[in-house]
């Protein structure tokens, strides 16, 4: 578990400064905090004000923000991602968010979390994004909310559009899953976290990058350097999406790391049929080639696979409830 910085500490940034006091009574968005950093919300960060936190992972907190100069009655709008203070000059967390911000500002598509705003060169390091109302795919899963067949496959086209703009400027995603897969509540989907992703020409495996998280959904060639990584990686990824929304559970379970890596490379999947019967033979089908071992017996492209997830859609769409 990572240790509490001081607010000391973190407040020696120079482009972290501390409202005075009369600020902070003129500003009505939230109540005065102290986040887990030791910060006094709301603050500022350059010209971004940090109004309350909203998310934390291992290397970085995500704090719902507003534009510093922006009237005090406007809502904020943004959310500002910034490294934790332990990890604020580790060169490979710094890479992430370096990686994060590039990729994000150069490919643009609805369904792609877009970077407005970045600073990478020196602390506090932080990306800047459009504040998103609803909750992660993986939310929902662990909510034990019920995903309808119709449902599983429209949030799977969503995603695979955003993966189809990835692949047309040339990039993959490198960590499609549920906590990355963010949901509207009227079932808009964005494809979150850039910090995986990689070009399409880019060599080495995953054994080579900075790995923080789960390797639940993670493709085979991920794991051996010899094999290249592409797109159709993320489709794998997508497939065990994919296939937790309809079976209710992992294809894979290992006990560890290791024995997860080993299963993704050479266990046999259990058969989604038999795990829910009542899946048509053609969505079945689909599955079992999006997280085959082999790529080549994947759908190659992402465009490939919208069409016939549309038309899947399309086919189970009298059974739509939400």
């Amino acid at each position: 578990m990572l240790s509490k910085e001081t607010p000391s500490r973190l407040c020696s940034f120079p482009a972290f400064s501390r409202m005075t006091q009369t600020e902070l009574l003129s500003r009505s968005r939230a109540p005065v905090t102290r986040s887990p950093d030791g910060l006094i919300l709301p603050c500022r960060v350059g010209r971004w004000e940090l109004v309350e936190l909203a998310a934390q992972g291992n290397l970085s907190r995500v704090y719902r923000a507003q534009a510093a100069e922006s009237p005090s009655d406007h809502p904020a709008a943004y959310a500002l991602k910034i490294l934790r203070p332990r990890w604020r000059d580790d060169p490979r967390a710094v890479r992430l968010l370096l990686c994060e911000a590039t990729a994000g500002r150069s490919v643009t598509h609805p369904h792609l979390v877009s970077i407005l705003a970045a600073n990478i060169s020196s602390p506090p390091r932080f990306v800047v994004m459009p504040w998103l109302d609803g909750s992660t795919l993986r939310w929902r899963i662990a909510s034990g909310r019920y995903i309808e067949l119709p449902e599983a496959l429209w949030i799977a086209r969503q995603t695979t559009e955003a993966l189809d703009a990835l692949h047309a400027a040339g990039w993959m995603h490198g960590d499609v899953k549920p906590s990355n897969i963010f949901i509207s509540p009227e079932g808009h989907v964005t494809l979150l976290d850039l910090g995986f992703a990689r070009r399409c020409d880019e060599t080495g495996s995953a054994a080579d990058r900075f790995v923080v998280g789960t390797c639940n959904y993670i493709a085979p060639e991920m794991i051996v350097s010899a094999v290249r990584p592409d797109i159709r990686s993320d489709i794998y990824s997508l497939g065990v999406v994919l296939f937790e929304l309809l079976a209710g559970r992992l294809p894979f379970t290992g006990r560890d790391l290791a024995e997860l890596a080993t299963q993704h490379q050479k266990a046999t999947p259990p058969d989604l049929r038999r795990l829910a019967p009542y899946l048509p033979a053609e969505v079945v089908l689909l599955v079992r080639r999006m997280i085959a071992k082999e790529p080549l017996r994947r759908p190659q492209t992402p465009l490939e696979l919208i069409d016939r997830l549309a038309e899947l859609e399309i086919a189970t769409f009298s059974e739509r409830t939400f």
